[in-house]
């Protein structure tokens, strides 16, 4: 699939750039909105794992990702290329499915399910074995959050972390918000 410019988007001369990557329907004033599906509303036609993608270095100071990441083949290469298009001190606000909600297994072309863990590969003040070893590019967790279901509701939140790990449905997403750094 090839990219494809849709409209003359105002967004895209102006000074404050948001991206707003894999929206589908979710249309947003003030965004660069963008997908894979050429629909009403996208600005920019493009498939996540095709690289590179299709904006200057140094674009965006926000990007939102809603449910798109878990469709990546190569979540690397994704958040370098995330971390290319953004100005420094971006924003990233990425909500993704949680690897507890049993719904992800109705989604046939999804690739990855989300924990709070996920992105400590990519934080500069997380100390593991896995941190920063799989890009050389600088990122900060600010916040991570798991949204609770229904069910997950009913207990506090220190117990619902220890739930996830052994009763389904406890949460259907999890929200990070990252810092990019150049």
């Amino acid at each position: 699939m090839h990219t494809k410019l849709i409209t003359k988007n105002p967004v895209l001369s102006s000074k404050i750039k948001k991206l707003n990557l894999g929206c589908g329907r979710d249309i947003r004033r003030g965004y660069v909105n963008s997908d894979i599906l050429n629909i009403d509303g996208v600005d920019v036609v493009h498939d996540i794992n095709k690289f590179p993608y299709p904006f200057k270095d140094n674009t965006f100071d926000e990007i939102r990702c809603w449910a798109v990441l878990c469709y990546a083949k190569n979540i690397v290469k994704v958040m370098d290329e995330l971390h290319r298009i953004s100005k420094n001190r971006a924003i990233l606000n990425i909500h993704e499915p949680h690897y507890n909600n049993i719904g992800r297994y109705n989604e046939p072309y999804m690739r990855r399910v989300f924990g709070r863990c996920s992105f400590d590969w990519l934080d500069q003040n997380c100390i593991n074995e896995f941190s920063n070893t799989r890009t050389n590019k600088k990122f900060i967790i600010l916040n991570v959050k798991e949204i609770p279901t229904r069910f997950g509701r009913l207990f506090p939140k220190f117990i619902r972390k220890y739930l996830t790990l052994i009763l389904n449905e406890v949460c259907v997403a999890t929200e990070f918000k990252i810092k990019v750094l150049k």
